[in-house]
């Protein structure tokens, strides 16, 4: 993670907290309602150090009651210092802040603040930080009915020092993560297969995402998978699963080693994937929008992103997965190629603000044509 000290005091000095979690996301369309769940496991807490936690994060819209998200959560504890110590040197440090976040949650949060009701499925350890963790998803709004507390592991966490150059280092500590298990999935198995749309990501134990990845598959809902973190030996199930498989440049060089400086490159990364078994792809590619390309059509297109000034593009990633999961909830008529254009939008929003989640904006502050 790189950050100036501004973004740290914009995003943790303001109450916000941060993590990062992996996520499957559903959406689920019953009696006229759309469910979205959201699958993930790490959330941090910003200061130099952070916690993480198993969770489900599950996402309600306009038309949903009681979506469920499976996914983590994680404390980040964050201190700023003028350099990074060497070792066993102590040094003073100038800041410090503790956040909450987690590309689950972040994903979460983007997909209720356009209209989508959220609930949460995890695991966070049955300690100060657990509970100051699942104060925070009430606090936004999520359902924390299906948030476990457990004594067999702490509460995720993530220690991070970052200099004035934006250099850092962490250590991250998975707890009660990892214990986010299969019985947990047999337990939302009937929110997973009721759901429209599942997002998967990589920040818990893989297996687990695979297995939400099949039972939703075999169910008949749409599987959306965001690999992240990426894993250079990703079980080629992965591919066969995803309906839709969404990574961005890095995530994109890892699993195909092929680097990617244009839309050329991801054009090979996408046919790649897309032959490992995929469905569709979209590669996302910063200020430059996304490219998609499916089994169906396999010419390439390139959706670019509005163009805007951004101030802090923490974030922005989670801010569009999150946005097309609830266009994929809640437009299902829409192409995809258009629910991309929407989220390349509500994503650039995202950039010029400061934060994370605090960046992420509302239905009523968004042109109401993307609705």
């Amino acid at each position: 993670m790189s950050a100036a000290n501004s973004t740290w005091e914009e995003e943790c000095g303001n109450g916000e907290r941060f993590e990062r979690v992996a996520l499957i996301m559903t959406v689920t369309l019953e009696r006229g309602e759309a469910w979205v769940c959201v699958f993930s496991c790490a959330g941090w807490v910003g200061v130099g150090l952070g916690q993480r936690s198993s969770v489900f994060h599950c996402l309600e819209g306009n038309f949903l009651r009681k979506p469920r998200i499976p996914g983590k959560g994680t404390l980040k504890i964050i201190h700023l210092t003028t350099r990074l110590p060497k070792a066993g040197e102590t040094i003073l440090g100038h800041k410090f802040f503790v956040g909450f976040g987690g590309k689950g949650a972040n994903q979460c949060v983007q997909s209720a603040r356009l209209g989508a009701k959220t609930s949460l499925i995890c695991k966070v350890g049955n300690d100060s930080f657990g509970n100051d963790y699942v104060d925070n998803l009430k606090k936004n709004g999520i359902s924390t009915a299906f948030v476990g507390q457990t004594a067999d592991a702490a509460t995720g966490t993530a220690s991070i020092i970052v200099n004035s150059e934006g250099q850092n280092v962490i250590v991250i500590v998975p707890g009660a993560n990892l214990l986010l298990n299969f019985e947990d999935l047999k337990r939302a198995s009937d929110v997973i297969c009721k759901a429209k749309v599942v997002v998967c990501q990589l920040e818990i134990n893989p297996a687990v995402s695979l297995e939400a990845l099949k039972m939703a598959r075999a169910s008949g809902v749409k599987t959306l998978f965001n690999p992240a973190p990426a894993l250079a030996d990703l079980d080629p199930q992965f591919y066969t699963y995803s309906d839709i498989f969404c990574c961005n440049e890095t995530e994109a060089e890892i699993l195909t080693g092929i680097p990617v400086g244009n839309l050329e490159d991801a054009e090979k990364v996408g046919h790649m994937l897309l032959e490992r078994g995929c469905k569709l792809v979209i590669v996302t590619l910063g200020a430059e929008g996304c490219m998609m390309m499916s089994g169906d059509e396999p010419i390439p297109k390139h959706v670019p992103a509005g163009k805007v000034r951004a101030v802090d593009t923490t974030g922005a990633g989670d801010s569009f997965v999150g946005a097309l999961a609830f266009y994929l909830a809640y437009y299902p008529k829409l192409s995809v190629e258009e629910m991309i254009r929407k989220s390349n939008c509500v994503a650039s929003v995202s950039v010029q603000a400061p934060g994370t989640q605090s960046s992420y904006p509302y239905r009523k502050d968004l042109p109401q044509d993307l609705f």
